[in-house]
């Protein structure tokens, strides 16, 4: 698809990405929720975004950009990851309108044990059909799309 892209091309292309979002986001996160546990939204996300950045910290106003969510959106899932005692909040020293989410070690422990079930799903639900070279492609692809959504 180039130049010549027609609507329907454009459309098209568009309500796959939905559907296999739609259609794998359940594979990824099945068996992964803990049971009795309130952890809808991008709980994981959150969680893995904060495990692998150094300090295991970011402004909360980032994360909620980061994973799509409103201020308030992203508030309530702070809250719930705050009650599993997953992470806590910390007013910035230098900015007072900055709250940091950072993981605590109950959060690193879980995430941890997390991860691992999620990449064996990335691995047979993303990898294993796409390959290596596409799942370069499909980041290129993601990370263009959002940086030009960012501009």
């Amino acid at each position: 698809m180039g130049a010549g892209a027609t609507d329907d091309d454009l459309i098209t292309a568009w309500g796959l990405v939905h559907e296999v979002m739609n259609s794998i986001q359940p594979k990824l996160l099945g068996g992964i929720t803990p049971e009795g546990k309130d952890m809808s939204g991008p709980w994981l996300e959150v969680l893995i975004r904060l495990q692998r950045t150094p300090g295991h910290r970011l402004p909360m106003s980032r994360l909620a950009r980061e994973v799509s969510l409103s201020t308030g959106g992203f508030t309530k899932l702070a809250d719930r990851l705050e009650r599993e005692g997953y992470l806590v909040r910390e007013n910035c020293a230098e900015d007072r309108r900055v709250v940091y989410a950072s993981l605590t070690e109950s959060g690193l422990a879980f995430i941890g044990e997390v991860r691992a079930k999620h990449v064996q799903r990335l691995r047979e639900h993303v990898l294993e059909p796409l390959g290596e070279d596409g799942v370069r492609q499909l980041t290129t692809i993601a990370r263009t799309l959002r940086d030009s959504a960012s501009s």
